[in-house]
Order: structure tokens, then sequence, then C-alpha cells
């Protein structure tokens, strides 16, 4: 695979803490959350959702109803951004533009397509709930999708133009040696 890093990631600030194509393909796999920016005219919208990324495809598919902010946009304004990352500890400095905290995050582009085939719609949401319910099983512990339910149901595509990761997970924000912090 060529390399799919955003074409400004050398303009970062802290080079160091840009991450290469396999941890974000391991990171997507692994991540919860993510966040799909979509935007009607000037309007920005970002909405929260559970999501699977396909490496086969390079894509990451998610759902939502077949009504609403996400279908419409998305029909108009194929161009949207995604966004999934995981918080640790807030870190503290001496130094004032130095506070900082444990991050790690993905961020990818592309344009989003609206799947119809039927049986894609249906692989996309099995491969959800194997993912976030891999202990759970359809027509054991839960009815499988009906046709009534696919037809109620949008699923998507992301397929990833660009893509960076970033991770910044030191145990301490810099400090100076050169100040102290005043003692009570």
């Amino acid at each position: 695979m060529t390399k799919t890093q955003a074409p400004n990631i050398t303009k970062q600030r802290l080079q160091e803490y840009a991450k290469d194509d396999e941890w974000i393909r391991s990171y997507l796999h692994q991540a919860e959350i993510g966040h799909i920016a979509t935007h009607w005219e000037e309007q920005p919208f970002i909405t929260p959702s559970t999501f699977i990324y396909d490496e086969k495809e390079h894509c990451i598919i998610f759902h939502s109803n077949i009504v609403g902010r996400i279908r419409s946009n998305s029909e108009k304004y194929p161009e949207v951004c995604f966004e999934t990352s995981h918080y640790g500890r807030f870190l503290p400095s001496n130094i004032a533009l130095e506070f900082s905290m444990q991050y790690e995050c993905v961020i990818a582009f592309g344009k989003i397509q609206i799947i119809e085939d039927t049986d894609e719609k249906r692989i996309a949401l099995y491969a959800l709930l194997k993912k976030y319910f891999a202990d759970k099983q359809a027509g054991k512990d839960y009815r499988p999708i009906t046709e009534k339910e696919l037809k109620r149901t949008s699923v998507y595509k992301i397929k990833i133009e660009n893509w960076s990761g970033k991770r910044n997970w030191e145990e301490e924000a810099e400090q100076s040696d050169e100040w102290q912090p005043q003692s009570n």
C-alpha cells in the first residue's frame, strides 16, 4: 500500500508524535468511537458513531438511521473527516505553555458513500456487531437482522484518501530547571 498520510503532516509542530500506517491501521481496529464531520453548505456537523475499519477496502464503515443529518449531508457533500481518539492523564508543567495531556488519535479524510446493496449492508452491520459484541451470536443471543431493519438503516463507507496518526503518551510534561513553583 502506498503512503496515505496527509500531505501537510510534515508541518506538524511535534513530528516525533506522528505515527506510521501500520500503527494507524492497528489503532483503527481497536478504537471504539469515531466522529464523522460532515457539512451542509457553510454549516459543519459532527456525529459520534461506532465503526469498523475495513483494511481490504481501506475504508471506515458505520451506520445511522435512513433519515437524518448524516444521510442528507452525505448525499449533497460527500467530503468528510473522521476522527477517533483516546485520552489519558492531564500533565502539569512549571512552564505555562507546556501543560499537556496524554493522547493518541487518527484523523482520516475521504469521500463518503452510502452502501445500497442489501447483502453488503448486512455484512457490514454484522461486522459492527462482531467488533462490539464478539461474545454474542445472531439467532442465539439476538434476533438476526431483518429486511425491514435493513430498509430503515443507512450504512456508509468512507473511502480514505489520506490519514494521519499521532501519539503523545509521555509520563510528564516538559519542565524547566530555570523556574520553580513558589512555596506558600
